[in-house]
């Protein structure tokens, strides 16, 4: 696994040996070119983070900022080796909280994101809470964009939210990214 473009671009990136499904680099190639012109200058938020490999994606193509979160100790130190390795650690803040919890201390910090990584175990449900979660605190900015990566199998309804949609899926073989936004005119 590895950092694809920007300043970090090439540099190996270590991941959890258990408990991890990373993101294939050609998969993680994909989804950068479809949400790239969003990257530059965002606040990111890595909920999931694993090895940390979208929120570094992120940081190595100019995001200003990202918060990353994982409530496994190994995963932590592997995500902090990689911040350290790629020199993004300065834009880095590492939180460790299971995801409910994480959110709710996102709020009340009053933090808000550009982008939003979701790439929990798959076939627990945890996406639909994340995401009906992030909607009732608002974490989201205006413009801002979610973006879950779950199994095939895994279907989100906008209907559970009060303010976001459903803006694209992009399917593969096993898995797939959600791409969620606010609603017209939803955001205070």
């Amino acid at each position: 696994m590895r950092v694809i473009a920007g300043s970090a671009r090439r540099l190996l990136l270590e991941s959890p040996s258990e408990g991890v499904r990373p993101t294939t680099d050609r998969t993680k190639e994909t989804l950068f070119n479809m949400i790239q012109s969003r990257v530059y200058h965002a606040k990111v938020l890595d909920i999931f983070s694993g090895s940390g490999a979208l929120g570094i994606e992120a940081l190595s193509r100019g995001a200003d900022q990202c918060v990353f979160n994982d409530n496994n100790n190994r995963s932590i130190e592997i995500i902090k080796k990689n911040l350290n390795h790629t020199k993004l650690i300065e834009k880095a803040k590492i939180i460790k909280y299971d995801y409910v919890n994480a959110l709710d201390s996102l709020s009340k910090s009053k933090e808000r994101f550009d982008i939003i990584f979701l790439d929990p175990p798959y076939n627990h449900g945890y996406e639909s809470v994340a995401v009906q979660k992030i909607d009732e605190l608002k974490l989201l900015n205006e413009n801002g964009l979610i973006v879950v990566e779950s199994s095939i199998d895994t279907q989100l309804n906008d209907k559970e939210w009060s303010h976001l949609i459903v803006k694209r899926e992009k399917a593969y073989r096993t898995n797939k990214f959600t791409f969620i936004e606010y609603k017209k005119g939803e955001i205070e």
